[in-house]
């Protein structure tokens, strides 16, 4: 296969991680989500966790700054958050660079929105069909699930605006938008999978 990335942005509950790593499976290509995290924390010396609480922070609500993140990225003075996203990113050009994959999540259609080669993808879903994927195979508690996909998918929202001024889930930044309530996701990777073909 041609060297192409494919970035998968998805509604909480929607399958969406499930459908990226069977699609790298199928493409026989690398897969990242939480991989990515693990390769900034190598680069900063950063816990893993310290990036996870970053992503999951409202912008502009941390209380501390770090100097000199990294030599590679100019972030002085930047709040952690800023300076995480920036590293993070980095990362995520240099997977790209490497050859074909696929990523999940992190902004990943922005951060490479220069790359000719990269197909985007959004995946959503009902929220009654969320609620149950969330309880059933992420363990969620069924009394406070619906509340969870909701606050989840703001928090997502929230850390794409700010970091990309654009909005998260308009169709507008993807090449393709899949509905996995009307679509098996097993069938969902064969569409997918055609669709790179095609590109």
């Amino acid at each position: 296969m041609q060297h192409k990335i494919i970035t998968i942005s998805r509604q909480y509950g929607s399958g969406g991680r499930i459908i990226g790593k069977k699609l790298a499976d199928k493409l026989n290509i690398p897969f990242y989500d939480n991989e990515l995290i693990n390769l900034a924390a190598e680069k900063t010396g950063l816990s893993e966790e310290c990036f996870r609480e970053a992503e999951s922070v409202s912008t502009g609500n941390l209380l501390f700054s770090l100097t000199n993140l990294t030599p590679t990225v100019d972030s002085y003075g930047l709040p952690l958050n800023e300076k995480i996203f920036l590293v993070q990113s980095q990362v995520i050009k240099e997977v790209a660079e490497q050859g074909s994959c696929v990523i999940v999540g992190r902004s990943a259609d922005y951060v490479l929105s220069d790359f000719a080669n990269c197909i985007n993808i959004f995946i959503h879903a009902n929220i009654d069909d969320r609620v149950k994927r969330a309880t059933e195979l992420y363990g969620l508690d069924a009394k406070h699930a619906e509340s969870s996909v909701i606050k989840t998918d703001k928090k997502r929202a929230n850390y794409y605006n700010y970091f990309t001024s654009r909005k998260w889930g308009k169709l507008e930044n993807y090449d393709l938008s899949i509905n996995t309530s009307t679509i098996d996701l097993d069938d969902v990777v064969e569409i997918l999978k055609l669709y790179v073909e095609k590109r």
